[in-house]
């Protein structure tokens, strides 16, 4: 699945390379593009990649931090996520399980070392930011095609390449969002912009995603993800390397005890 900010409807499982078939609605249309994108990005196992992440506040100051992600495939759900932190000192320890759903809410815990407790991250409070930075609980879930409903806008072309640009709309009435913009290229179906509008259907933030590399000969992932938020000024830039694949990842290394394991 798309797990990160990383989609089954047989009646919709092929697309064309362009625009989606004139007789589809703008919504089958979406739709389409959707489980297309989805089945691209299927039957990866596992993998395990570092992160660092960037947080700016409005003046431009930086802080660092470093990362791990570990995630499995789940067949006919969606995926599990353990992300840990590793530096600086006082988050350090500190790790989150996502257990994502095709239908209904996910399931998310938090370990916090210094309180050496498990939280759980309730149904409302998923639109609420992970850890200091611009990413909302809710983005951190591998984004399920059944999550969303959908509708084609247009074609346009994006930083020279063509793109289609859909909208969906989350499923859960519990989501900090409205409906997203998408902007995802024709050539292999990758994101490369995401619009969020807040519940006020005014302009949240935006992801835009570079520097996507092949792995395994068939598995695209951006190396670079930056989250810029309109409303207040700060971003939350990405950094990926050292992806690996297939690592022998197990539903054992999921579970809430892997949380206080994660060192």
């Amino acid at each position: 699945m798309k797990t990160f900010l990383t989609f089954t409807l047989p009646l919709l499982a092929s697309v064309s390379m362009s625009t989606p078939l004139l007789a589809e609605t703008p919504e089958e249309q979406g739709m389409a593009i959707a489980v297309e994108a989805d089945s691209r990005d299927n039957g990866f196992g596992d993998f395990s990649a570092d992160m660092l992440m960037i947080l700016k506040n409005k003046q431009g100051e930086e802080s660092t931090r470093q990362l791990r992600s570990k995630n499995l495939e789940v067949e006919n759900d969606g995926d599990k996520s353990l992300t840990i932190f590793d530096k600086p000192r006082d988050v350090q320890g500190t790790a989150l399980l996502t257990f994502t759903h095709k239908t209904g809410s996910d399931d998310q815990w938090l370990y916090l070392p210094a309180l050496k407790r498990v939280k759980r991250i309730a149904s409302n409070n998923k639109s609420g930011p992970f850890m200091g930075s611009e990413f909302a609980y809710e983005d951190i879930s591998s984004q399920e095609v059944e999550k969303y409903t959908y509708k084609y806008l247009r074609d346009e072309q994006l930083d020279g390449e063509d793109v289609f640009v859909f909208e969906r709309y989350p499923v859960d009435k519990k989501s900090g969002y409205t409906r997203q913009v998408v902007w995802m290229d024709k050539s292999e179906y990758r994101e490369r912009k995401i619009d969020y509008y807040d519940r006020k259907n005014s302009l949240l933030k935006t992801l835009t995603f570079n520097d996507y590399q092949q792995y395994e000969g068939k598995f695209w992932k951006a190396s670079a993800m930056n989250m810029v938020n309109h409303q207040t000024g700060k971003s939350t830039r990405l950094v990926w390397n050292n992806y690996r694949f297939n690592t022998g990842l197990k539903d054992r290394d999921f579970d809430r005890n892997s949380l206080k394991r994660a060192h």
